[in-house]
């Protein structure tokens, strides 16, 4: 299934897309794709449901019916720093020992196709195409073994990242990753028996029309079962968290000269079998 959030921002409601590409609301059935809806039980009895006898929704999907992040009421959004070998290699940076985990604040998340602001100040706003993984069955110390049943879905995450806050100014990464608009997250979640093989996905991502990341999830260092137990032993996951995995190379800061976007641009982004994200960049 491909489950999504629909509507004006701060007013969205769940729905699903149909196998015509149509919106089909699923109020009925769910207050909103977050939280409890997302555990197991709730995602099959979902997936029993026949679309055709849900409410068609008027409007396109991410052309005139905008579609907001596509898990509500996000608790935690984790994220992985280089995680991907040949974006370690473009970083200067060695592959890391043991996954490492940052944050974004979950006042960054936004709809696939909203804005993304550009901080005041900033100077290196930079992009990042990335597999993100939604907790369902939440857990603490979860075994590599059990890790995908606590699996909701997949969607695709634009790590938006502010380079010089990230790097050069003092303290964690986090100031530099969870400016508002940072964390475009959509345009659907896709059940993981929709997806097929997570750990060889083709992703992508273009500004203004020149790609700069072509990529697949094949070069991942810490897959994502090993990513989840990981998590799990230093928090406990719950319902709706979102784990970012990591990018593939191709960022602004691994071009020579670097590229950031400073307002004006459009960047557009996807994930083999999970949709395309639009952003229109914002000046600061």
């Amino acid at each position: 299934m491909k489950l999504l959030r629909y509507g004006p921002a701060g007013q969205e409601k769940p729905g699903l897309l149909d196998a015509n590409g149509q919106v089909r609301d699923l109020s009925e059935h769910i207050a909103d794709l977050a939280g409890d809806a997302l555990l197991p039980g709730s995602i099959e009895k979902l997936g029993l449901i026949n679309p055709d006898s849900l409410p068609l929704v008027a409007g396109e999907a991410q052309k005139d019916l905008r579609l907001g992040p596509c898990v509500g009421n996000v608790g935690k959004f984790i994220c992985i720093g280089l995680n991907y070998a040949d974006h370690a290699a473009e970083a200067g940076m060695d592959i890391p020992s043991e996954p490492v985990i940052f944050n974004k604040w979950t006042s960054a998340i936004v709809g696939p196709d909203d804005d993304i602001q550009v901080p005041r100040n900033s100077r290196k706003t930079d992009w990042e195409v990335e597999l993100g993984v939604i907790i369902g069955q939440g857990g603490s110390y979860i075994e590599e073994a059990d890790a995908l049943s606590h699996i909701a879905g997949f969607c695709v995450v634009n790590d938006v990242s502010e380079r010089e806050f990230q790097i050069e100014r003092a303290g964690t990464w986090d100031k530099g990753k969870g400016c508002d608009t940072f964390g475009p997250i959509g345009p659907w979640l896709v059940t993981p028996d929709e997806v097929g093989d997570f750990d060889d996905l083709k992703m992508w991502l273009d500004v203004d029309g020149k790609r700069y990341q072509d990529g697949s999830t094949a070069t991942m260092v810490y897959k994502i079962p090993h990513l989840i137990a990981y998590c799990s032993q230093f928090m406990s996951l719950q319902p709706g968290d979102v784990i970012s995995t990591g990018t593939p190379p191709g960022v602004g800061m691994g071009q020579n000269p670097q590229v950031y976007l400073h307002g004006g641009e459009v960047v557009k982004l996807g994930i083999e079998g999970l949709g395309i994200q639009t952003q229109n960049v914002q000046g600061g």
